[in-house]
This record gives structure tokens, sequence and C-alpha cells, in this order.
């Protein structure tokens, strides 16, 4: 699991490595990269020439360097001070033009290769993330990268080129003593706020924590709702929340405190600093080494460099975190997809869609041994049942048929193709699936269906839906097909959802299919309005039917019943009935529950 890194970015990382595994993103516009920084350079240039013009102006307009005691106004001067000025804007304007193709083409870039990485990991990694990570993991893919170029284009190496140009001229122009002054004033500057910035960056990791604890707290008593109603426990929701506002309240009065101990420090060692290149400038304007104009430069320089490291703080904190996502987005990307196709993988290839699972074991982990040694086959447009208690491995068979896993031992056969060595996509095309819990998207229910077939017309999907017996209730509706279903399709009931799902595998017309329980959330009476639909689109198909109610497969040409991962009986309902075992122990339950549901519903009715 991948820890949130606004709370505590780890030193444990290859920062350096993953800059430069960047540098590919950023260097297909490369042309773009070498401009954007020579406009860096030229609005450096103009930003030191203005302390320059500015001393030439104060020097022409002091009567003490003067030849003659008249004064003019030094015009040309004035114009080449604004001239500089408004060149140091247009060509940081400039850069940020140029470098926002770049940026930005590199941010969607490593988007997309993050979502198409996600899109290759296995189910089990899908399966072991808390709800919101992937989305986390998208955010890093972009922000990190955005963070980091925006940090070190338009912070650190303007910077850096600054501080040389501000070095050439003290030592080219002055004593050696004003480059000490300011390369001392600078170094003790970083070295402070660098160590005061890590010392308060725990409280901020503190006020994180705190506050992403407080929304979940806040966000899950919203998710239960009618739980919290139910029990009445609206105070003691509130409370929990309040207690971990109130450490959060200290966490940030404690930062606040540190960032105004930094904030002075900062200004006292700028103070110091300015001071002494002061007394030592104003001490050359009165030995006559240097003019009124020498003086307002060196001060002008050395306060000119401490603008944008006002900003290091931030910044540095800022592109620690930014390096601490980057640093998991690259783990992320590292990391091996559990399911790839072989080097030498070939489409799958299917005529009769004959299926056979032969000797196949399969495990969760090491304490957790799922199927052991099942073998069966599904002829040719023959439907198989498979049946058991819960967690005897019924749904597994249908993951490791879709080849969401490996399977420990054995091999799973399509038309003598062994799944393993067939490409995913051609498999997983072959296959439909009408899944016990039906998750749609946050779309139209026309959207939803036509999802199985991109390109299908709006008089397939209709045909779809009615051999679901979907269409009268959607045309029932406000917006009819155009009716959005909600967050996971929360706006639908649990048997209006699986009926879209067989819909939407009525449309895409597999030569295998697969139901998982496809009539668990139905009710009796719209069970039996669509097993006949089912039965029409199983009739020309090699099916396999995971099935809690037995209802639903009476008409199998062959059950299988599962116990603890082994294959316990095979046969016929009616030979299963007739074998007096698991088989006939779990029809004769189900036989008694639906008699209790009759009588009940008939006392309803007196």
């Amino acid at each position: 699991m991948f820890r949130r890194p606004t709370e505590n970015p780890h030193g444990n990382r290859k920062d350096w490595h993953n800059v430069k595994r960047l540098l590919p993103y950023i260097w297909d516009f490369k042309g773009r990269v070498i401009l954007a920084l020579a406009c860096l350079v030229l609005s450096k240039v103009a930003v030191v020439g203005m302390p320059l013009a500015l001393k030439e102006i104060i020097d022409s307009l002091d009567p003490t360097q003067l030849s003659e005691p008249v004064i003019t106004l030094p015009l040309m001067l004035l114009l080449v001070y604004g001239g500089l000025r408004l060149v140091s804007s247009l060509f940081n304007e400039l850069r940020d033009a140029i470098f926002s193709r770049v940026r930005f083409h590199a941010m969607r870039v490593i988007s997309k290769r993050v979502l198409d990485h996600l899109y290759t990991l296995s189910l089990r990694f899908h399966l072991d993330r808390k709800t919101g990570g992937i989305t986390r993991d998208l955010e890093r893919g972009t922000n990190s990268l955005s963070s980091i170029l925006n940090y070190l284009v338009f912070n650190i190496l303007p910077t850096a080129a600054e501080f040389v140009f501000v070095a050439i001229i003290l030592l080219g122009k002055y004593e050696a003593k004003f480059a000490v002054i300011t390369f001392v004033t600078v170094t003790l500057y970083i070295v402070f706020t660098l160590s005061v910035t890590n010392w308060r960056m725990h409280y901020r990791h503190e006020m994180n924590a705190l506050e992403s604890q407080s929304n979940s707290l806040a966000v899950d008593g919203m998710l239960n709702y009618e739980t919290v109603k139910y029990f009445t426990n609206e105070t003691y929701e509130i409370k929990r929340y309040d207690n971990t506002l109130e450490k959060w309240e200290h966490a940030a009065i404690k930062s606040q405190n540190s960032m105004a101990t930094l904030n002075f420090g900062q200004g006292a060692v700028i103070a110091i600093g300015v001071t002494f290149m002061m007394i030592n400038a104003a001490q050359g304007v009165v030995d006559g080494n240097m003019t009124l104009g020498d003086l307002v430069l060196v001060n002008a320089l050395m306060l000119q460099l401490f603008i944008p490291l006002n900003f290091l703080g931030v910044v540095y904190r800022a592109l620690k975190y930014a390096l601490a996502d980057m640093d998991l987005m690259q783990k992320l990307l590292d990391t091996k997809a559990e399911i790839a196709d072989a080097t030498d993988a070939e489409p799958l290839k299917v005529e009769k869609a004959h299926v056979e699972f032969k000797h196949v074991s399969f495990s969760y982990g090491l304490d957790r041994n799922i199927l052991k040694d099942i073998s069966f086959d599904i002829e040719p447009g023959q439907k198989v049942a498979i049946v058991g208690p819960s967690g005897a491995g019924k749904s597994t068979l249908a993951r490791l048929l879709f080849r969401f896993y490996e399977v420990d031992g054995g091999a799973i056969l399509i038309d003598g193709q062994n799944i393993n060595a067939v490409t995913q996509e051609s498999l997983r095309q072959t296959i439909g699936i009408v899944p016990q819990d039906t998750v749609l998207f946050n779309e139209t229910i026309e959207h939803n269906i036509r999802y199985a077939k991109l390109d299908a017309s709006d008089e397939e999907i209709k045909q779809a839906a009615m051999m679901a017996n979907l269409h009268d209730f959607i045309i029932s509706l406000p917006d009819q097909y155009q009716t959005m279903v909600g967050e996971r399709g929360l706006k639908l009931s649990g048997g209006e959802k699986q009926r879209l799902a067989i819909a939407r595998v009525v449309l895409k017309n597999p030569k295998i299919l697969v139901f998982d329980e496809a009539t668990s959330s139905l009710d009796s009476h719209s069970e039996q309005l669509i097993l006949s639909s089912l039965k029409a689109v199983a009739s020309h198909h090699t099916t396999l039917v995971i099935a809690h109610r037995l209802s639903t497969i009476v008409d199998a040409d062959k059950i299988l019943v599962l116990e603890d991962g082994w294959i316990l009986e095979q046969g016929t309902h009616q030979q299963l009935l007739a074998a007096q075992g698991l088989y006939k122990h779990l029809w004769d339950l189900q036989q008694e529950e639906r008699g209790r549901e009759q009588a009940m519903a008939g006392t309803k009715g007196l």
C-alpha cells in the first residue's frame, strides 16, 4: 500500500535518478526547452542590468561627479532603465509561453502512461488498494511532474542564474569583501531557511495527517448517514470529528509560530547582511573609492537576490513533496504486471468454443488454497453450472477463465489453446460476463449498454435491452436511455443493474458466456421474466453459470458441486437429486425457503 506523500515524504528515495527519468518527457520539444532557457538567461541579464542602469542614473545626477555644475536629465539612461524592465518582463512571459507546451505535453504523456500501466496491473493489485488510491496515483503523475518543472525552470534555475550574474558584477567591479558579504549572507540565509523548514515540517506533517483523518471521519459519516441516524449517534460522530480537529488546531498553531520564527530569522539575516554591505559601501563613498551610484548598486543587487530567496522555504518544502510524489509514482510504474502476454502470444482463434479445465489448482496466498485439482469441460453450445456453499471457489473459476489470475497448476484450454499462450485482449473479447456485483459508470444507461460494443446502433441497444427485460423500465423514465445511473450505478436497484449487465452481454454477443450469480439480486417475479431471455441468449453459446439459486440451472447440461475447492458431485439436476448428496441438501433448503416466501406473500395478500 502506498503512503500518502503529503503526510511525511520519506527520505529513502532516488531523487536525481527520478528527475533524470523525466528528461525524455520534456526532450520531445528540445528546441523549445533550449529557447525557453535562452529567454530565462536574457530575462535575468535584464534584471541584473537594471541596478547597473540605476547606478549610472544616480551618478549622472550627483553634482560631485560632474565636471560642470549644471545637472541635465539623463533621459537616455532612464529610457534604458525602463527598457530593461520591459525586456525582463517580455522574456519572462516568453519563457512561460514557450515552455508551456513542453510542460503540459509532458503532464499529458506521463498521465497517460500511469493510467495505461494501471490497466496492465493484475486484479490482485487493484483489490489490495484502498478507495481513491488510483486517483491519487493519477494526480501524482501530473502534479509531481508539473511541480518539479515549475520549481526548476521558474524558481531554482532563474535564482541560480541571477546569483552568477551578481557574482560576476561584484567580483569584476568592486573589492572582494562585497562579494564575500553577499555570498556569506546568502549561504547563511539558505542554511537557516532549510534547517528551520525541515524542523517545522514535522508540524505540517501532523497537520496534514490530522486534516486527512478529520476529512475521512466526516466523509465516512456522511456515506453512512442512514446508519448514524438509525443508531442516533450524531453526537458521537461530531465528537470524534471535533477531537481530531482539536489536535489539528494545536498542530496548526505550532506550525504558525514556527513560520513566524522562520520569517523573523530570514529578516534578521538579510538585515545584518545589508547593514554590513551598506557600512562598507558608505565607507567606500567617504574614502572616494565608490560613488553614490555604487552604494545603491551593491545594495540593490543584494536585496534583489533575496526577492526569489524569500520563497525558498515554500519552494523547498513543496519540492520535497513533489519529489516524494514522483518517487511513489516511479515505484508504481516499476511495479511489474503479474499477468503479461507471452512474447510469442497469438490471438485466440475460436470456432467451436470448447472450454476445458484440466487439473486446475489455485490459491490467493499460502494460507488460502481455493481450488484443488479441478477438471471439467464445457462442450460447444453446452450449459454447465457451478454450485456450492459460499467460499467454495465458484467465482474464482470465472476470474481464472478471464485470466485475471494465473493458475498455480494445470491449464485452461479454449478450442485446445492454452489461455496463457494467447493474448489477453483476444481472450476477453471472446468471453462475456454478467457479474454478481454489477458496477456501472456514472454515465447514461445508453452509454453503459453500448460499452460492450462501442459502434453499436441505437436499434441494437434497444434490442439488447428488450432481451434483458429492461426496455419497458427505461422508457418509463423521464430521460429514457439518456438517464444518468449515478456513481457506481447507485440510482438503479440491484435487479435493474443486473438486467443492464445482461443487456450489455447480449449486445457483446460473445462465443462464451459466464453468468456469475446473474439473478442473485432479482426477486422471484423478475427472475422468472428474464430466465427465458437468458436461455435464449445462451442457447447458441458455450455457457458457464455460477449459481446461487438452484432453480435457475435445472436445465443445465451438467452441474458441478464445489465444496472446499474440490468437485464433490457432478451430473444433471435429476441425477444429483437422486444421489442424495450436498446438491440435494441445498435444493431442499432453497425449496423450504421459497415455500416460506410464498406463504408470507399469500398472507400479505389476504
